[in-house]
This record gives structure tokens, C-alpha cells and sequence, in this order.
């Protein structure tokens, strides 16, 4: 089937950017003209999806406000895009009442699913190019779940979900098992989770009886290792850029390079910091 409906996650408290997120979402620290979630719904309407449903929670108001049509006087290009985009793409809101991770907030857009497969983009990462576009090809050619991974180094396998799997096309892998957050000596591979999936609506059925795991949460990736081993569940290497915006490193990161790149932006930022580093 194709896939028409995105699931957007933006729920979380945001305590590694601190005190930044404090009175705003984590979701709508900017990142050079835009928001984080802004880059984020355009990634799943220039995937072709038409419908979306975020899921908030306490505090995220801002989030909704964000994505009403514009009513301002004057308007510069990045506004008239989100309005050509809210123009054409119906933005449905749900709010988790409890902060149970990720599984659990994922439970709440079983109706808004129905029967459909449906693209699942976490709310504070950028991909660049879009990554669902690519999982949604993959999907239609195996008409199996499609999670995006990357390879990490050995430092940062501990901070991610890892796959377990063997390789069945150019960097399309069978998965066999996945683990959240494991210690290095006990990890599978290195291959982790990226926060890219295009799912079938049989994931519900293996969330409605999970117990929590990791944290003390509901995890995605048990109920997805569940499933891999009934099921077909595929992962595909991502080989873009993914910008992780829940710490303020990366967030840095993120905004320096994407900036560097831009064509309003980009050649004066980086002679400014050409002086600056001649400075040091």
C-alpha cells in the first residue's frame, strides 16, 4: 500500500537542552531559519505524505501555534513554503498524558493509522537529503517495516538502539534482533536506529502487551525486535547527513553547518569565523 500518513513523536521533555527547553518545545529550537520540527513535517511532504499527526504533550502548545496558517502582514520565504505546505497537508494533534517513551507515545496514533502503513519521523532530528522518501522506495519494493540506520562509533553505541542482522542487498539488511541502548562489549553492531521508520500497523499489536524496558519506558525497539523475529523487518543504511537536535552540542553542530551552506547566510557566517579562528 502507499504511504500517505506520517506519525511525528514531539512529546519529550528535552533535558539535554536545558534550560533552552525550559519554557519552549526542544522541537522548536531554531536551527538557522526554521524550527527543528518544521524541517522535519517539510522531510514527510516532500515524501509525498499528506497527512500527519504529531503527538505532544505538557508545554508543546507552542507546537500547534506554530503550524497554524500564517495571518502576518508580510512574509518572507520560509513562512510562504510552510503555508504552501499547510495549504495542501492536513496536521492532526494528539497529546501523550504521560511521558512512557517512545512505544507509548507511538500507541496513541493507532487511530489515526487504521489500517495503513505509515512513516514514523522523530520530531528533533533533521535528515539531509530527507531519509523517508528513501525507506518509503525500499518499503514499496519488500512491503515490509523499514527502519533507517548509520553507523556509529564504538563511544556512541551505548546512547542508541542497535540492529542484529545480515546483509541482503547494498545496505539493506534482514533484521534478526535490535536492543536499546546497549553496553559496548554486549552491542550486536554498530549499526544504530536513526529515527526514520516506515511501519505497518501490525506494530501495535506487539506494543498493546509490552512491558517497560530501558528507563523504565515503553521502548520502540522491543516491540520492534518482537516483531522482527516473526516478521520480515528490514534495515537500510541512511548515507546522509542526520542532525540530532537533543543536545546542544550537535544542536551547535547542526546550525554552523547547515548555515555555512546557505545561500543567504553562508558566506559572510564563514569569513566571520575564518577571523575568529585566525583570532585564536
Amino acid at each position: 500500500m502507499k504511504v500517505r500518513k506520517a506519525v511525528i513523536p514531539a512529546a519529550g521533555y528535552g533535558t539535554r537542552m536545558l534550560p533552552i527547553t525550559k519554557a519552549q518545545p526542544k522541537e522548536m529550537v531554531p536551527v538557522v531559519h526554521k524550527p527543528v520540527i518544521q524541517y522535519v513535517v517539510e522531510e514527510a511532504y516532500y515524501s509525498g505524505i499528506r497527512e500527519i499527526l504529531i503527538i505532544t504533550g505538557k508545554h508543546k502548545r507552542a507546537i500547534e501555534d506554530h503550524f497554524d496558517r500564517s495571518d502576518l502582514p508580510k512574509k518572507d520565504k520560509y513562512t510562504e513554503e510552510l503555508d504552501k505546505i499547510l495549504d495542501e497537508v492536513d496536521i492532526f494533534f494528539v497529546r501523550q498524558r504521560e511521558q512512557k517513551g517512545l512505544g507509548d507515545a507511538v500507541r496513541y496514533a493507532e487511530a489515526f493509522v487504521d489500517d495503513e502503513p505509515f512513516a514514523l519521523l522523530l520530531g528533533d532530528n533533521i535528515t539531509i537529503p530527507p531519509c523517508t522518501k528513501m525507506l518509503i522506495d525500499i518499503f514499496e519494493k519488500y512491503g515490509s517495516p523499514v527502519i533507517a540506520v548509520e553507523r556509529v562509533p564504538r563511544k556512541r553505541i551505548p546512547l542508541h538502539g542497535i540492529i542484529k542482522g545480515f546483509e541482503v542487498g547494498e545496505g539493506i539488511y534482514k533484521i534478526e534482533d535490535m536492543v536499546e541502548k546497549p553496553r559496548i562489549e554486549e552491542a550486536p553492531s554498530d549499526l544504530a536506529v536513526l529515527g526514520r521508520y516506515i511501519l505497518t500497523p501490525e506494530i501495535f499489536d506487539y506494543l498493546k502487551n509490552l512491558k517497560p524496558g530501558y528507563g523504565g519506558e515503553i521502548q520502540l525497539t522491543d516491540a520492534l525486535r518482537d516483531m522482527a523475529r516473526e516478521k520480515d523487518v528490514y534495515g537500510v543504511l541512511y548515507k546522509g547527513k542526520r542532525y540530532d537536535i537533543g543536545n546542544k552540542l550537535a544542536w551547535l553542530k547542526a546550525n554552523v553547518e547547515l548555515a555555512f551552506n546557505d545561500e543567504e547566510l553562508g558566506a559572510e557566517l564563514k569569513n566571520f569565523v575564518k577571523k575568529l579562528v585566525a583570532q585564536e
